[in-house]
């Protein structure tokens, strides 16, 4: 499989601010090739970038301003063939099966047990997928960056971290590690970076997308996490910035493999 991606943001930053990117393909030695091109410009000229490992695969890319600064950034890739599966470490295990930030998992474990009860691997990460897609409603922008997994299933709305963060949650509260993949979807609409889940059953990580809004086989990972603490697509890690321009694109050469949710699907 042949998909083409790109990302363009533009921002304006105060004075002292440093910022890390998130929108790299992760790379993966299974990709029969991986041709990128990252450019960050202030006023035309290009900003010295830090390429640092994140996890999975993932890349961050470090920026320092030290003048108030208009940013342009474009990024595009084209990746041909499969990503290897990866493997879990124990530590990962233990890391993924925990509370996080925006994905409380102690405060719905009663939730979670009164729900799933008696289901236990795959019949419990299908059970969970589709209880959360029948339980939310997708609506742009109406969620808060400070909801967590408790605030959206009292709000009953959110947008794809949301339905995610959500579903890692009761994941890990029946034991079962779990992780949020931020990730290129083609077929994605509106087209946008898309955060789905990861859980760990049959000794591999299966994508779970309770949106469904996009098919799971031809997503291409940029980074994973506990939560979306650590995926962000871009952060500050001093001073601040206002984000005012964004477009994602994600196609693939030819068709888009068709969606079956009752599939397990691994990140590819």
């Amino acid at each position: 499989m042949e998909r083409t991606v790109a990302a363009r943001l533009v921002f304006r930053t105060v004075a002292e601010t440093k910022a890390a990117l998130a929108i790299a393909v992760a790379r993966n030695p299974g990709y029969t090739s991986l041709d990128e091109a990252l450019s960050v410009t202030v006023g035309g000229e290009p900003v010295r970038l830090t390429e640092l490992p994140d996890h999975h695969g993932g890349r961050l890319h470090y920026m320092e301003f030290a003048d108030p600064s208009e940013v342009t950034v474009d990024y595009s890739a084209t990746v041909t063939g499969q990503a290897v599966p990866e493997e879990a470490t124990l530590d990962e295990l233990i890391r993924y099966v925990r509370p996080s930030r925006y994905a409380e998992s102690d405060r719905l474990l009663p939730t979670s047990y009164t729900e799933f009860g008696g289901l236990h691997g795959e019949e419990l990460l299908h059970a969970v997928r589709n209880w959360v897609h029948g339980e939310l409603r997708y609506i742009s922008g109406s969620s808060r960056g400070t909801d967590g997994a408790v605030e959206t299933l009292l709000n009953r709305r959110g947008v794809c971290r949301d339905f995610a963060h959500l579903a890692i949650a009761l994941l890990r509260s029946k034991d079962i590690p779990a992780r949020l993949a931020a990730v290129y979807a083609p077929g994605l609409s509106p087209m946008d970076f898309h955060a789905v889940a990861e859980a760990y059953v049959n000794g591999a990580w299966h994508i779970i997308d309770p949106t469904g809004l996009a098919p799971r086989e031809s997503m291409l990972r940029i980074t994973a996490g506990r939560d979306s603490a650590d995926t962000a697509f871009l952060s500050t890690v001093g001073g601040s910035l206002t984000l005012n321009q964004m477009s994602v694109t994600a196609v693939v050469n030819g068709n888009l493999p068709l969606e079956d949710p009752a599939r397990l699907v691994v990140l590819a």
